[in-house]
């Protein structure tokens, strides 16, 4: 058609795509390794050798330089607090206001990562003439650390420190340690690392020297340490409380980052930022996800059991419900369908309903659709041919030769039960009726993609089509087997040409008419569904755009009363959250997953994605059994959720894209190979069977 082909397909969401969902697996990878290290801190190695006898000298400050190593303690009657860890925003707040009410100054080691989620407290700290020191990046070990990860321990929260206060330091703590001779073995090396990087590494003086002889106090940021610091304040023999590089008279340790720094730090702030605010919103959407649908299957399968109730209650044949045994008008659309046309012209040739007008439709064919079509001799098959004109035009010229009330649509890979068509008509006896869904199954299913589609057509399809009943909103009936009452398609205008989705907006466009459309589930049609992903993607993307075309040309009906607005209020929010919004938040939910279990709880990461796989199977094998089919296909629908679930995915991403931009497509037709009806078999007397 070519009024829908103005337009070039967009390209460019795809890297937009890519883009995003790299940077947001970056941020959670950040996130997750620096969470994951923080809450998990490892007790470290025991020493194999002890430290150097230069550094072993009781005092707490250690320069190791050209090869040399000094020493340095506080003088007499001067305490150094340092604080490790943080900042805290409970106790950080609180200690700052503890110093400021007795004049004192201190040193805090930082950890990087809190002094990224917190800036406004490392701002704090630094304004209120505190010393900043590093305690390392996460706090972990660096005594069983590469060089590699000291150095990026070391570099990250000076970033960090840039960001968030704009400075920098040279006073380092390693962490998982006290005094100066515990930084023995493996820690001594990460020492000499930092060391050569110009960190003056700070220690602890031993608890039982007294702080009047002139000590480094190293403090948690608790409630123990807040009340011991109190009591310290109260010791009258201290003169000075005061920070590490102040006591050993030297230069001030803290200056400003450069421009260059402080950008890196303001960056790495923000990827850290979002990561955090990242794993906090997908937490609660993930259980709203989650909450939604298993809410959504459990209405599926409440709705498809009252929906069984009610057949056996109002079944076609009761009194109530005459039978209905009215001449039917059957329109087939072809184009270049020569694989399957004929057996689909013969499967309704050999239907149980005695009255039929069978009219194939040839839309401008280049191969033998039409001449395949007009050589099968039975006077109740015409054909008629016309120039290319897309499948909704093939339909409405089809409507103007049909000589009866009832039309059945079909499509040209379709085959047919014999008793399908005398079924489907059935709930047309309803005068409100004025529209019938069949029940659509894959034929083609031997292979993987074909499995994939079976479960999808009696898991999703089927399943909806009769919770759609219940709540009478269904949105869709289906191309190929659908009954009309002609006088409904006539009012409603045909088959509208807006779309590439006519028998949504057709199936809409009748509920806004003031028409009724219900699920025949007994009405059984087997159709050839694609065979390479190419196809499959093709279609879907065509099904889907449609269906957002549809949905937006019949918005209106949102505002609508009686069975329009019944019908837009119940199945258009429906579709915009499960067959739009979830799926675009598909690709990052995965990337989510992943997180869960590389940093998280690998175990209950698994666990909810098998209770998720187990209810998926519960679901799908009670939808096998309403359609009769057998359990055995449900082995392959593990591999469903992993791998055809994505391409859904980026279909239906593909599609919302193309509708923004506004793009025109153009009917892609599927490659046939008269596959539909290899599910079937004909018996010894001549009747036509399942096999499965």
């Amino acid at each position: 058609m070519s009024r829908h082909a103005h337009r070039p397909e967009p390209r460019g969401h795809w890297l937009l795509l890519i883009v995003v969902v790299s940077a947001v697996a970056a941020a959670l990878v950040f996130e997750g390794w620096t969470t994951h290290e923080v809450a998990s801190r490892p007790t470290r190695r025991p020493c194999t050798s002890p430290i150097p006898k230069a550094a072993d000298t009781g005092k707490p400050v250690v320069r190791i330089a050209g090869g040399r190593v000094q020493t340095a303690g506080m003088p007499a009657r001067t305490v150094a607090l340092t604080f490790d860890g943080g900042p805290d925003p409970v106790w950080t707040p609180r200690l700052l206001g503890l110093l400021r009410a007795h004049h004192a100054h201190a040193t805090f080691f930082l950890s990087g990562v809190e002094a990224a989620r917190h800036p406004e407290l490392v701002r704090r700290i630094r304004d209120a003439g505190h010393e900043i020191g590093s305690l390392t990046y996460t706090g972990s070990d660096l005594g069983s650390a590469s060089a590699v990860r000291t150095r990026l321990e070391l570099s990250l929260t000076q970033t960090a420190l840039a960001g968030s206060a704009g400075t920098t330091t040279k006073l380092l703590r390693l962490p998982l340690t006290a005094q100066a001779d515990t930084m023995c073995g493996g820690e001594w090396t990460a020492a000499r690392r930092a060391a050569e990087q110009g960190y003056l590494l700070v220690a602890a003086d031993r608890p039982d020297r007294k702080p009047e002889q002139g000590v480094i106090q190293q403090y948690s940021q608790t409630d123990g340490a807040y009340s011991e610091i109190k009591k310290l304040f109260r010791n009258r023999k201290i003169e000075k409380y005061t920070t590490v590089s102040e006591g050993l008279g030297q230069a001030p340790v803290n200056t400003p980052a450069s421009t260059v720094g402080q950008v890196q730090g303001k960056a790495l702030l923000q990827v850290q930022s979002i990561g955090h605010a990242f794993v906090q919103a997908m937490t609660w959407v993930l259980g709203v996800a989650g909450a939604l649908a298993l809410l959504r299957l459990l209405l599926l399968v409440f709705f498809a059991r009252s929906h069984v109730r009610r057949l056996h209650r109002f079944r076609p044949g009761s009194p109530w419900l005459r039978e209905v045994n009215e001449p039917v008008t059957v329109l087939i659309p072809a184009y270049n369908e020569e694989a399957g046309i004929e057996s689909t012209v013969r499967s309704l040739l050999a239907s149980t309903h005695p009255q039929l007008q069978i009219i194939v439709i040839d839309d401008g064919s280049t191969d033998q659709t039409a001449d395949l079509a007009t050589w099968i001799d039975d006077p109740r098959v015409s054909v008629i041919r016309q120039p290319n004109a897309g499948k909704a035009a093939a339909l409405n010229t089809g409507l103007v030769h049909a000589h009866h009330d009832i039309v059945v649509m079909v499509d040209a890979d379709t085959v047919f039960e014999p008793d399908a068509i005398h079924q489907l008509i059935q709930p047309l006896a309803h005068p409100a009726i004025g529209a019938v869904s069949g029940n659509t199954k894959v034929g083609n299913r031997r292979r993987m993609l074909g499995r994939w589609q079976h479960l999808e057509y009696v898991f999703g399809f089927n399943l909806d089509r009769r919770m759609y009943e219940m709540l009478e909103c269904m949105p869709t009936v289906p191309g190929a087997i659908g009954a009309f009452r002609r006088d409904a398609l006539m009012g409603v205008g045909g088959v509208s040409e807006d779309t590439l989705a006519e028998d949504t907006d057709l199936t809409m466009a009748l509920w806004r008419g003031g028409w009724r459309v219900v699920y025949q589930e007994s009405a059984v049609a087997w159709t050839e569904v694609p065979t390479s992903l190419r196809q499959l993607w093709r279609q879907r993307y065509r099904w889907c755009y449609g269906t957002l075309q549809a949905m937006w040309k019949h918005r209106r009906a949102l505002r609508e009363v009686g069975p329009a607005g019944r019908f837009a209020r119940r199945a258009l929010p429906y579709l915009f959250l499960f067959q739009v919004v979830l799926p675009l938040l598909a690709p990052i939910v995965d990337v989510f997953a992943l997180y869960g279990v590389v940093f998280a709880d690998p175990v209950e990461s698994i666990g909810v994605w098998l209770a998720f796989l187990v209810v998926q199977l519960l679901g799908a094998g009670y939808a096998l059994r309403l359609d009769k089919e057998r359990l055995r296909a449900l082995w392959a629908m593990p591999f469903q959720l992993v791998v055809y679930r994505q391409l859904m995915y980026l279909v239906i991403i593909q599609s919302v894209v193309s509708a923004l931009f506004g793009t025109r497509l153009r009917w892609h037709r599927m490659q046939r190979s008269g596959s539909a009806g290899e599910q079937r078999i004909v018996g010894p007397a001549g009747h036509q069977s399942l096999s499965k």
